[in-house]
């Protein structure tokens, strides 16, 4: 798998790969927040990140993406069908090791992130009862 620069001209199919990645792995939000964070992500977010990498498929489809802002991962996420395949790993590896990244920010309620970043020597450092806007979904502040 090799890891290449996201292009402006990629954001839609970005923005596709979040959707799917947080409706397969963050149950507790609501349509309501997928329609509110959605175009926040495509017309905000994503031009926020110094850095936004992705890796695709044979067919040249993006299957995964970081993006990473100063030494904070701001995004990580995993098309539902290409989860399990060392993918995030490789992406998150590449965050630290050639972008300088050291820190992550995680909903709590989403457990399987939690534990993917333990594994990968993650330690939560401090807890917010409110994510970055406000809204009542508790953040983990990890560090290496």
């Amino acid at each position: 798998m090799k890891i290449v620069a996201v292009d402006k001209t990629e954001y839609i199919e970005i923005v596709n790969v979040w959707e799917a990645s947080v409706r397969a792995t963050h149950e507790f939000l609501t349509e309501a927040d997928i329609k509110f964070f959605k175009p926040k992500i495509l017309n905000e977010y994503l031009q926020a990140v110094e850095n936004l990498w992705c890796v695709k498929n044979r067919q040249e489809h993006i299957i995964g993406f970081v993006g990473v802002a100063d030494d904070n991962i701001e995004m990580l996420f995993i098309s539902p069908g290409n989860r399990g395949k060392g993918i995030g790993k490789l992406l998150t590896s590449y965050a630290v090791e050639q972008l300088g990244a050291n820190k992550v920010d995680v909903n709590e309620q989403n457990t399987q992130a939690v534990g993917f970043y333990e594994r990968l020597g993650f330690k939560v450092v401090s807890r917010s009862e409110v994510d970055g806007l406000g809204k009542p979904y508790p953040l983990l502040h990890m560090q290496l």
